[in-house]
């Protein structure tokens, strides 16, 4: 069964057409770790999602091959140590207790999937190969992805970026190099964050589709979906951590001049 109720925000913590730095692309700003995963007022509705999700579709949200397990391993890690500095949140042992009551048990066994009870974030891991070359791109190998936006893991697990991003028409190679330089120079130390925003017909956060798949507009774009995207280095496997947040809000939230800046730059 696929959802049937909205999970909506009742506003956007950013709206990034507002900030030039945000909306001019390819829109990254320095992240203050401090703010890396959020936690909304979705926060309980969204993890529901993402347990139903697990349950009745993990082959098509959760891929964790033997080779990206080291970098799961340290980004669970990562991802606790994190939750232990914030409030509502209280690591004790092998148990997290979340915002909302619920407790969670750590399973070493199963990283991404015991993060996917805990923060509403997607997780993608990109690395590299062991033995690299010239020109080498990053890789897609492993994710924990319940709410994709028109993509789907299968199609791009071990795909390297530039094929990742197939078919944006925009994503040549110039602009294929000058993200993999990004990739590159990213620091342990100083993740970075972009924030795009979207009209969509449907509110539904699992919302696949294939490359060659043509998805027909019809009917009113109710709903405005936002992705806090963020990208982190792991300081020990070298892997690119790209975390998720989505935001679904209702169209008619919005101003008149919002529905204007996003006329004019929705991206």
């Amino acid at each position: 069964m696929d959802q049937t109720t909205p999970i909506l925000q009742a506003s956007l913590a950013v709206k990034p057409w507002l900030v030039p730095g945000l909306w001019r692309l390819p829109g990254l700003q320095v992240l203050d770790p401090q703010q890396w995963l959020q936690v909304d007022d979705a926060y309980g509705a969204q993890l529901a999602e993402k347990a139903r999700l697990v349950a009745v579709r993990l082959p098509d949200v959760h891929a964790l091959p033997d080779a990206a397990r080291p970098a799961a391993v340290e980004l669970m890690a990562l991802v606790l140590a994190h939750l232990a500095r914030r409030p509502g949140f209280a690591v004790q042992g092998d148990r997290v207790t979340r915002p909302d009551g619920a407790t969670v048990r750590i399973d070493p066994s199963a990283p991404l999937l015991t993060l996917g009870q805990l923060v509403q974030e997607d997780f993608c891991l990109l690395q590299k190969a062991e033995v690299q070359g010239a020109g080498d791109e990053h890789r897609l190998t492993a994710a924990l992805l319940g709410f994709p936006g028109s993509w789907t893991l299968a199609q791009k697990l071990g795909r390297p970026l530039s094929a990742i991003h197939q078919p944006v028409a925009s994503y040549d190679d110039q602009m294929a190099r000058r993200v993999q330089r990004l990739f590159d120079l990213i620091r342990p130390d100083q993740p970075l964050f972009r924030i795009n925003a979207l009209l969509y017909a449907d509110a539904t956060l699992f919302q696949p589709k294939g490359e060659a798949e043509v998805r027909p507009r019809q009917g009113a774009r109710a709903y405005l979906r936002s992705e806090r995207q963020s990208l982190w280095r792991l300081a020990d496997t070298g892997a690119v951590v790209f975390s998720i947040h989505t935001s679904v809000v209702a169209a008619a939230s919005l101003t008149d001049e919002d529905h204007a800046a996003l006329a004019l730059g929705g991206h």
